[in-house]
Order: C-alpha cells, then sequence, then structure tokens
C-alpha cells in the first residue's frame, strides 16, 4: 500500500463525485484529497510539506490537474509545479476535457508527466483511474527524495 495520498484538483463537483465515486469502487487505499482551483493546489501542497517538517513522502503520489479551473488555471499551477525545487517531483496528470494537439504540447513543455482526455462513460473512467493508479503507484519508479 502506498501511504502518499492522491491530490485532485477539479473544480466542477460532478466530476469531483465521478472521480471519488471510481476510487471507491475500486477499492484503493489511497487517502483522495479534492482541491477546486489551483491557488488551492499550491497552498495544500505549502500546507502539507510545511506540517510534516519538509517531509517529501507526505507529498501525493501524484496530482490529477484539471486544466480549466477558477483563479489560477492548471497551465499555470503546472508551470510553477516544476519550477519547484521540491514539488516539480511530484508527477502531474493533466486530467481535462481539452482534446487539442497545441494544448497537449504545450502541457508536456510545461512538464506535464502525462496528459489524459477525460472520458465520457463512467466505465471508461474506471479503467483510466485504475490504469494512472497503477502505473504511478506499481509500475513507475518515482524519486522520494
Amino acid at each position: 500500500m502506498n501511504n502518499q495520498p492522491i491530490l485532485i484538483a477539479e473544480d466542477d463537483a460532478d466530476d469531483r463525485y465521478l472521480l471519488q465515486t471510481a476510487f471507491t469502487e475500486i477499492g484503493f487505499p489511497e487517502k483522495i484529497d479534492f482541491v477546486e482551483n489551483g491557488i488551492e493546489v499550491l497552498n495544500y501542497l505549502d500546507t502539507i510539506y510545511t506540517r510534516n517538517n519538509s517531509a517529501e513522502k507526505a507529498l501525493p503520489g501524484f496530482i490529477l490537474l484539471d486544466l480549466n479551473m477558477p483563479k489560477k488555471d492548471g497551465r499555470e499551477v503546472l508551470k510553477e509545479l516544476k519550477q519547484h525545487p521540491v514539488f516539480k517531483k511530484i508527477p502531474v496528470i493533466v486530467f481535462t476535457t481539452t482534446k487539442n494537439e497545441i494544448e497537449i504540447k504545450r502541457c508536456y513543455e510545461l512538464g506535464a508527466n502525462s496528459y489524459v482526455v477525460k472520458p465520457i462513460s463512467f466505465d471508461a473512467l474506471l479503467k483510466v483511474v485504475e490504469n494512472i493508479r497503477s502505473f504511478w503507484f506499481q509500475t513507475a519508479s518515482i524519486p522520494v527524495s
């Protein structure tokens, strides 16, 4: 079991509900934390990092990041995360409805670890969630410190 939480940045309440339901239905043990905008992403990470005496293992195992959020959008957050000396190590999966080659390229240039277009059915969402979680927590090797 991975003790790191999963951070999901999603402003749409329905999408948050569907994601929470998908993770619960599949039975993953990780804690899921939700934030609703880009400013909350950065505040969450700063708070977790500070509260845990700069322990990187307390940071999320990965971040699912919506692009189109209020206050600070996903592109701005991605850029800031990948410029931060500690937060840049956290895998960021852009998880959005935007399927545009220019946008995809831009996100990878900003440092996204992957780009996933939100599926339209719940069954497809279950598969995507399972694949993302399995890849980042079981297959990929990520530096801990």
